[in-house]
């Protein structure tokens, strides 16, 4: 993806960038420092503000970007061994309707296809839990499936719920 530069006499420097999804990116650095980042949902469509950065946190958020804190596992690009699997983590709230379910109550596989993995509850991790453990609100579900399959569970996680 080609970045674009132009000139901004008596303000600084404008860098542009095109997005998959047809909007662009673009970001002026002024000549006191400051850098102001726009977002236009569309070509030929009206720019909005999104965020006014100093040096320092451009730099950081640049370091953020470019994958210095997190390197996440890019669909398009990972060596995935089980498939079109991806293992999610889902939190469940205080309102879901799986909260105080059993696993084998609460029919996760069944309805949705997706595996559950492990719990997280606090500091604890149950792997491969059994099917009478209690799913509790707070938990952290990890489960495994197709895209299909986790929209599932998350729609099912949070079905009464207002996320």
């Amino acid at each position: 993806m080609p970045v674009r530069e132009t000139d901004l006499p008596n303000v600084g420097r404008k860098f542009e960038l095109d997005l998959a999804d047809g909007g662009q990116l673009s970001v002026v650095i002024g000549h006191d420092g400051t850098r102001t980042l726009y977002r236009l949902p569309e070509r030929g469509g009206d720019a909005e503000r999104v965020a006014e950065l100093t040096g320092e946190e451009a730099r950081q958020f640049g370091a953020i970007l470019g994958g210095a804190y997190f390197q996440p596992a890019e669909s398009e690009t990972a060596d995935v061994p089980v498939g079109d699997g991806r293992i999610e983590w889902f939190d469940v709230p205080a309102d879901s309707p799986l909260a105080g379910s059993s696993v084998a109550d609460s029919a996760l596989r069944t309805e949705t296809g997706a595996t559950l993995l492990a719990i997280q509850r606090g500091s604890d991790t149950i792997a491969n839990p059994d099917p009478g453990e209690v799913i509790e609100p707070g938990d952290v579900l990890v489960t495994l499936g197709t895209q299909e399959e986790q929209r599932g569970l998350g729609a099912l996680v949070n079905k009464d719920s207002d996320v």
